[in-house]
């Protein structure tokens, strides 16, 4: 159990010191300061080095974010030492708090979509009423799940609507590599009472809701007859493939249909299919205007 294995991470500020057993029961912490870090004697001791800026604990390893005055090569030892020789003492790495309310079990499984790239977690309870996409760590201020789940390396894209997670993967790693590691963290964090989705966010979605309504009224005919179609018929099938559609614009001049595709749907093999031969036919017959035609913004 002492015996602390080095593990570098694709972050170069941030070092792995794993150990052999799990150190934590299927939860997740993370401290900024010594202030912060309670709960945790082991990491309130890193923090009396001045070069440790975040301490995580998660499973069998600690991990530690340094600021730039070291390097890592020069001080790692030292500390995986220093963390071998706490707990040998008898140090505790995390306090458990008896009182803590007991987990809420979900359930999390994975559900394959036509983006080979992409894969849809289906979560056993309402996440969200308001869909969020998330390119990069950058973007997640909005949710601290996607931040989390962008921490794994091979994570391109996470798209977050009513009770699934579309994660969109780099080519890196196959599915099968990694989708208990994603849904294992998935249940885990929301069993633990994770954020998934910050309540200003859903605040600020819900005006914005109301400033999309306002936007329709001011559009014409056509344009809303074709968000009408979208949401209808177009949108509940691809969010049921882990994605989802918005319209962008309608040009009168050219009959050209600009939609934005999100989630699985976006850089999907088929979606090209999809919007050629399923959603531009299907305005052309509603609409009654074979002139129609259909284009991705992002596709």
């Amino acid at each position: 159990m002492n015996k602390v294995t080095i593990k570098e991470t694709q972050n170069p500020t941030i070092l792995k010191f794993e150990f052999q057993d799990f150190i934590t029961q299927n939860e997740s912490f993370e401290f900024k300061n010594i202030d912060d870090a309670k709960s945790s004697p082991l990491a309130q001791q890193l923090f009396y080095l001045p070069f440790v800026k975040t301490v995580y604990i998660s499973g069998n390893f600690i991990a530690i974010e340094k600021y730039s005055i070291v390097e890592w090569d020069d001080v790692k030892d030292a500390v995986s030492e220093q963390i071998e020789k706490f707990i040998a003492d008898g140090g505790i790495i995390i306090t458990v708090d008896e009182n803590k309310a007991k987990k809420q079990p979900v359930t999390v499984y994975g559900e394959t979509t036509p983006n080979p790239s992409a894969l849809k977690f289906v979560v056993s309870k309402m996440l969200t009423k308001n869909a969020i996409e998330f390119k990069n760590i950058d973007q997640t201020s909005a949710s601290p799940l996607a931040k989390e789940l962008f921490k794994f390396p091979y994570v391109k894209e996470i798209f977050i609507d009513e009770n699934y997670i579309s994660v969109t993967k780099y080519e890196i790693n196959d599915w099968q590599e990694i989708t208990l590691e994603l849904r294992s963290f998935i249940k885990q964090y929301i069993e633990n009472g994770g954020h998934v989705l910050d309540e200003n966010y859903i605040a600020t979605a819900i005006v914005a809701e109301d400033t999309k309504a306002a936007a329709f009224d001011n559009l014409d005919v056509t344009s809303q007859q074709i968000i009408n179609i979208l949401e209808e018929y177009v949108k509940p099938a691809v969010q049921a493939d882990g994605g989802n559609i918005a319209f962008e614009s309608y040009n009168e001049s050219d009959k050209t249909v600009k939609v934005i595709l999100q989630g699985a749907c976006s850089g999907c093999p088929s979606s090209t299919f999809t919007l050629k031969s399923g959603i531009e036919n299907m305005l052309k017959s509603m609409l009654n205007d074979e002139s129609i035609k259909v284009e991705a913004v992002n596709g």
